[in-house]
């Protein structure tokens, strides 16, 4: 394999991918003053809709702007030795490989986000903000900022560290221990989540005894669904906008309701909701995503020890000496037609299992709750309600609320 085909096929994939973005998103724009269906003619006035599309309008242009600035980084490192200048000062700093990856990912990942906290910040003070959206103090967008690179650091550099070890110690055969790490880390995760990390950004309190506790109990016990852990959290915080999750599983499992969220709905849209997210798991959704993403990662990671000795993978990114490290830069930009692939995948299965979830609660529950809920939502987030088909096929994890609808009303 020659390095200048590596290197022009990484060209290739990341201007590929920004002009199928950069498509997509045209096609979607178009749709944006599209007539709203008969089916969700009372989701907005005529106000409203005005300013929903001019919510989406105004992403839809500074999304432009970031994927410009997002793709001209990346060119200019790859042109301009911007990783090999990275590698250089990795290897100054220490003879160990570890500490040199390290050195080498911390810089790129966190000095990545400091480029984009000015559009970060924008996107929350200034746009979020002007559409009623934004909570978020300035102390508080900061302080996140500052938790999520501990975080990096802590538990991306703790992963990263014994996967180099695994490679040093097992050659191309690391892939293996390697995926049970992640394996482990991801059930982990899932079990956990709720409990070890939420708490570092967000307040959660068990939902308080009343009509709403009674009534979701009620439906719970009606459904032979085990439910003892229901929590509030503050999602008031940081925005306006409302959502409800369902985590973990066995004893573990929880629902968690934002606080905006029981703002903004009735008692019996709550209970619907819950009953959506209660189909997940009987319909055993939960399972199969967490399956579906830890094969995945296999598959990923037996593809990655396949290259990963490969100097040209490294060298093609311009450093001057193949590393572990600067492979992985190389192989995930290579992995990413693949990565697409399996994404549109999983959204296809995604979006079915939301209409089985819906069917779930209209046949356990009720439809018209779960209708009005959905409806209050999205009016709530100024969504989309005449999204492209081929955006929708290509991003949507969830069917277009149209589609929702008519299900739930067949």
């Amino acid at each position: 394999m020659d390095k200048s085909l590596v290197f022009y096929c990484i060209l290739f994939i990341l201007i590929g991918e920004f002009i199928l973005a950069t498509v997509m998103n045209y096609l979607n724009a178009k749709r944006f003053k599209d007539p709203i269906p008969k089916d969700l003619s009372d989701v907005y006035n005529t106000e409203e809709y005005a300013k929903s599309q001019d919510y989406k309008l105004t992403n839809y242009k500074f999304g432009i702007f970031t994927s410009i600035f997002s793709l001209t980084l990346i060119l200019l490192f790859l042109f301009f030795g911007g990783f090999a200048w990275v590698d250089n000062l990795a290897q100054s700093q220490s003879e160990n490989i570890i500490i040199q990856a390290l050195i080498f990912f911390g810089i790129i990942m966190i000095g990545s986000d400091i480029l984009n906290i000015p559009f970060s910040y924008y996107q929350t003070f200034i746009i979020e903000e002007k559409f009623g959206f934004n909570k978020t103090s300035k102390a508080t967008f900061f302080v996140d900022k500052l938790k999520q690179w501990a975080m990096t650091v802590v538990v991306g550099g703790g992963i990263l560290s014994l996967v180099i070890w695994f490679f040093q110690w097992a050659g191309t055969n690391f892939w293996l221990y390697t995926w049970a790490l992640v394996a482990v880390f991801t059930l982990f995760m899932n079990l956990f989540y709720s409990k070890l990390i939420v708490p570092l950004f967000n307040k959660q309190e068990p939902l308080e005894a009343g009509s709403l506790k009674e009534q979701i109990e009620n439906y719970a016990a009606q459904v032979g669904f085990d439910l003892k852990n229901i929590f509030v959290i503050n999602g008031s915080k940081r925005s306006t906008k409302a959502n409800a999750y369902f985590s973990g599983f066995g004893k573990e499992k929880r629902v968690t309701l934002y606080d905006t969220l029981i703002n903004d709905l009735e008692e019996e849209e709550i209970v619907a909701v819950l009953a959506h997210e209660i189909g997940h798991y009987k319909k055993k959704h939960i399972i199969f995503n967490l399956a579906t993403s830890i094969l995945l990662t296999g598959l990923m990671l037996l593809i990655l020890s396949l290259f990963i000795n490969n100097p040209e993978v490294s060298l093609a990114i311009g450093v001057n000496r193949p590393s572990f490290h600067a492979a992985l830069i190389g192989f995930g930009i290579l992995y990413s037609p693949i990565s697409e692939i399996t994404g549109l995948l999983m959204n296809h299965f995604s979006r079915k299992f939301e209409y089985q979830a819906d069917d779930y609660a209209k046949h356990t529950y009720a439809a018209l709750p779960l209708v009005t809920s959905l409806k209050k939502l999205s009016k709530n987030s100024l969504s989309n309600l005449t999204p492209h088909p081929a955006y929708v096929f290509m991003h949507y994890s969830h069917p277009p609320l149209i589609d929702r609808i008519r299900n739930l009303k067949a």
